[in-house]
């Protein structure tokens, strides 16, 4: 009994099946509620048509283009965004003049309502991909700049007095301290930036192209079809989850040596 109450309190005891029984609850709920038309179906959709709007996407092949380009400019969103917004958010973390020198336009910049480009990049690129892509980098970027750059900015001087005292130079500065300052910043943004690579890629494509998941939800509620506008939400989430859960791994990979949560409060 002591051994499980210590799994427990360390977060060994396997969390998934709670996952799948309140999933399983919410859409018993949601399928109760709408066949006594407590919500009303037509605005509410029902479960089983969702469900079966999937499969008939999936064993047709239906939506394999759409989900290939939809995946195609997230990936690309995301990746562009994440590398520009690291080398950004080193430099202008790593020299002072340049971040003060820049810091208004930086900050108006990411007051904008990105959104608003999204026409702006369609008229600029046309309605291909590209315009989908570079309106998911300008929400990618901010979220990896910022983490990046207070990454920098929140190094130990403690530490950064023994490195130089050691006799490090800047290069061998930037690799064995700012980085690793940085690195579990990066990751702790990424998780927020696989969802906003999709908002921008979604979002471009509802307002112009003749492919993606986001135009099939477009089609469904311009002739007000609940099911298949909510089968196609629950497609996207389900492919960022997978990609949240990627980039986790890749987390777990990388920061081997950072102890987790979990390990700190056993210790203390």
């Amino acid at each position: 009994m002591a051994d499980n109450k210590t799994d427990w309190r360390r977060g060994r005891t396997p969390i998934w099946p709670w996952h799948l029984l309140l999933l399983g609850a919410l859409l018993a709920a949601w399928h109760v509620l709408t066949k006594t038309e407590v919500l009303p179906p037509f605005f509410f959709g029902e479960p089983v048509q969702v469900a079966t709007r999937i499969w008939e996407w999936f064993s047709s092949g239906k939506i394999l283009p759409h989900l290939g380009v939809t995946l195609l400019e997230t990936l690309l969103a995301f990746a562009i965004g994440t590398v520009l917004g690291l080398t950004v958010g080193l430099w202008l973390g790593l020299s002072p003049f340049a971040a003060r020198l820049l810091d208004p336009y930086v900050t108006a910049v990411n007051s904008m309502p990105r959104v608003i480009l999204a026409p702006i990049f369609a008229v600029w690129f046309g309605l291909g991909i590209w315009s989908k892509v570079l309106l998911g980098v300008t929400l990618v970027f901010f979220i990896v700049f910022f983490s990046v750059y207070h990454g920098v900015r929140e190094v130990s001087p403690v530490v950064l007095a023994n490195a130089r005292m050691l006799g490090a130079n800047r290069r061998q500065l930037l690799r064995h301290v700012y980085l690793p300052s940085a690195t579990a910043w990066v990751f702790a943004s990424l998780h927020s930036s696989v969802g906003m690579a999709f908002v921008g890629a979604v979002v471009g494509e509802y307002l112009g192209s003749a492919r993606g998941v986001g135009y099939l939800i477009l089609q469904a509620e311009g002739v007000f079809d609940i099911n298949t506008v909510f089968a196609g939400v629950i497609v996207l989430t389900t492919a960022a989850l997978v990609l949240d859960r990627l980039v986790s791994v890749v987390e777990r990979r990388i920061l081997r040596w950072r102890p987790s949560a979990i390990e700190t409060r056993a210790e203390i």
